[in-house]
């Protein structure tokens, strides 16, 4: 990977305000936050930086293989210090919680060694255990005694509706690595995303696998151009309808989809084919679930999460990390850590980001000025914790990226740690889909002003790099509507047929593609589409459920809607691998230079260059136009790489020829022009000759 971002002032965490001198007033806030970050670095300096003991946790806690005493067998450690005892059961030992008592240290870590000479015909891969709890509270507590499965589990499996157990994972031929992950400079190419959940991706009303993943989807991906893929819902989750974010079992992959070999072969092929993996990546707040996740594990609330009020996130049903204890840090890092090692993701989306910065978790809260991200209701660990984690990230992965989802827009989010950001590589556009949803459900397209969307995709910090989307999975949840839906809901079902004349269809199909258009070549320097919205897949997502009688029929992609050559859905797809296609062969997302060349608002017309290329919109209802005269940036012949209004996209195919001449008329402050005929509702993507 290339350079990453200039480094500033590196003593105190003010070099912020180089870049943005509104930073000014909050010099002391943004001195004290990156001190706290400096503290919480102390500690872990003292046990190896961030590549020792602190994240390297899930190779000392949970089952490794080891020695004692002279003897080679399997060591299980725990942390638990609120616990009076505890005892590894499982099938090996039928499940007698007197049999194997552990044993505890002074820092409260427990443990058990099971030499090979007993256990080797009986602890074997696949073993299913858990750990028998005894708390301190007295003998009537509910929770003086239970049941759990091991925190830094690697495997847990669903027995019965509701019971789940832990899987000791040691296969005797683990999966052998093929391939290398593909090389991406994040200074000269654009991180394209194609956001996926594997149990949905599949046609089949069941949860789909790894397995077919990789066979069945894939290759979708690489066909359409994007360079990069994100999983959702890797990390075990009880609940399936959570969509994942209900992590129980952080270190285990979610066993509904298959083995870990099975990601793992995902993973190494996705690498063969030219995709990068990037991994959802939930430290923002767990599952309450006591039999399956890490609530009161040692009988206490205060053991990862805030005790009281503070533990407690009511709009999400969930549990909040300590991010100031050391076992906690430990636990959350040496996560990425193991996440990027052993299944060799190549970065992570950190989800739940704004509910990490303010103690309030930014409920309810407009965030409308600079005071709103340095006040009382700073959490000042949660962002030291960021910070460090950013640094585990790329410190175990030079070329891994992190991105980061906040809808306040904290300052400095995807800055380095040195200038006194919190280490980001990206940050989501999420003003950019609510934008949008705004725009479609308070005003016709003819009511629109160009000049505010254009100023919209464009409001962006400064020096941080963007992921520009118009619909991620939170705009196809059940209750939202999806951007095909929005514009072609009462028709999606019955006039998509090519040989079907609708107005409201045309419409849609049409701004579907300028929407899109112009979100991809202004809002950012990488792009994200989740699956199956790239050509407008006329459901939303919900998840098999009670109050849908379990149904999965909303819970899967269907594929035969692109395939079939009788439904327009093959042009929106079509049209997609096209746009993704301008980036791979442009690089237009990696060219900070965004040139407005002209907006002629009552027209509805708009003309920009970015990456040697010119956009020209015509977002006109109804009036085409002929011989319009644009400026452009060079002195040079254009040709025409991209028209939305062609046939191949569902347009009319009114447009003939490509090539431009460039004429000596001055126009709009350029000195030279161009003409050229653009339809109403379409726009036109022109390459200078030197390209």
């Amino acid at each position: 990977m290339g350079n990453r971002h200039l480094a500033g002032n590196t003593a105190d965490g003010t070099a912020l305000i180089r870049t943005d001198p509104l930073l000014k007033p909050y010099t002391a806030q943004l001195r004290e936050r990156f001190a706290h970050y400096q503290r919480f670095k102390a500690e872990i300096e003292k046990t190896g930086g961030v590549l020792g003991k602190i994240s390297q946790g899930h190779q000392y806690f949970g089952f490794n293989r080891g020695e004692h005493e002279g003897e080679t067998g399997v060591w299980y450690r725990e942390w638990a210090p609120g616990a009076e005892r505890l005892a590894l059961i499982g099938d090996f030992n039928d499940w007698s919680r007197d049999a194997n008592p552990m044993s505890v240290d002074d820092w409260g870590v427990w443990h058990i060694f099971l030499p090979d000479s007993e256990y080797a015909d009986r602890f074997t891969h696949g073993s299913r255990v858990k750990v028998h709890v005894v708390s301190r509270d007295e003998v009537t507590s509910p929770l003086r005694g239970l049941d759990r499965i091991p925190a830094y589990i690697q495997r847990v499996v669903q027995e019965g509706d509701a019971d789940f157990a832990g899987q000791y994972w040691a296969p005797q031929h683990p999966y052998q690595w093929q391939h290398r992950a593909p090389d991406f400079d994040i200074n000269a190419e654009g991180l394209r995303i194609y956001e996926a959940h594997v149990g949905m991706a599949q046609e089949a009303e069941k949860v789909g696998t790894f397995v077919e993943f990789t066979q069945n989807i894939l290759p979708r991906i690489v066909d359409l151009g994007y360079n990069a893929v994100q999983l959702m819902a890797v990390m075990e989750h009880p609940y399936y309808a959570s969509f994942g974010y209900h992590v129980s079992n952080f270190f285990a992959v979610s066993s509904r989809f298959g083995t870990p070999e099975e990601l793992k072969e995902l993973i190494d092929t996705a690498h063969s084919m030219g995709l990068l993996v990037i991994m959802d990546l939930v430290h923002s707040h767990a599952v309450k679930n006591l039999n399956e996740g890490l609530s009161r594990f040692d009988g206490t609330e205060h053991q990862y999460f805030h005790a009281g009020a503070k533990g407690e996130h009511v709009a999400w049903d969930s549990l909040c990390f300590d991010y100031s204890k050391y076992e906690v840090q430990r636990f959350l890092l040496s996560n990425i850590r193991y996440w990027l090692e052993t299944y060799r993701f190549d970065g992570f989306r950190f989800d739940g980001v704004t509910s990490m910065l303010y103690s309030d978790h930014g409920l309810e809260r407009e965030f409308t000025g600079y005071a709103d991200y340095f006040d009382t209701d700073v959490e000042l660990d949660a962002i030291a914790y960021l910070m460090l984690a950013n640094a585990v990230v790329h410190a175990v992965n030079p070329a891994a990226i992190s991105i980061a989802e906040d809808m306040s827009g904290m300052p400095g989010l995807a800055r380095p740690t040195e200038e006194g950001g919190l280490g980001f590589d990206y940050r989501l556009a999420m003003g950019i889909p609510d934008y949008w949803i705004r725009l479609l459900k308070e005003k016709q397209d003819e009511a629109w002003q160009i000049g505010e969307i254009y100023g919209m995709l464009r409001d962006r910090r400064a020096g941080e790099k963007h992921i520009a989307y118009v619909e991620s999975h939170d705009q196809s949840i059940v209750g939202d509507k999806t951007l095909a839906m929005q514009l072609m809901d009462t028709e999606l079902y019955t006039n998509m047929s090519v040989s079907t004349t609708s107005h409201l269809i045309s419409r849609g199909v049409a701004l579907h593609k300028l929407i899109r258009l112009l979100t991809f070549s202004l809002g950012g320097e990488g792009y994200l589409n989740f699956i199956g919205n790239e050509f407008g897949h006329p459901e939303w997502v919900d998840f098999p459920r009670a109050g849908n009688n379990n149904s999965y029929k909303y819970a899967r992609r269907q594929w035969h809607l692109v395939e079939d050559d009788t439904l327009r859905y093959k042009h929106l797809n079509t049209f997609d691998r096209a746009m993704q296609h301008l980036d791979a062969t442009y690089h237009l997302l990696a060219d900070a230079d965004i040139q407005l060349l002209c907006i002629h608002e009552e027209a509805k017309q708009i003309v920009y260059a970015r990456g040697g290329l010119v956009f020209a919109f015509n977002f006109h209802p109804t009036e085409s136009v002929t011989d319009w005269r644009i400026p452009v940036p060079e002195k040079t012949d254009y040709r025409r790489v991209l028209n939305t209004d062609d046939t191949a996209f569902g347009g009319y195919g009114a447009v003939e020829g490509v090539h431009y001449p460039w004429q000596d008329v001055a126009i709009e402050g350029q000195a030279q022009s161009i003409q050229l005929y653009v339809p109403a509702r379409s726009a036109q993507v022109l390459v200078s000759g030197h390209k």
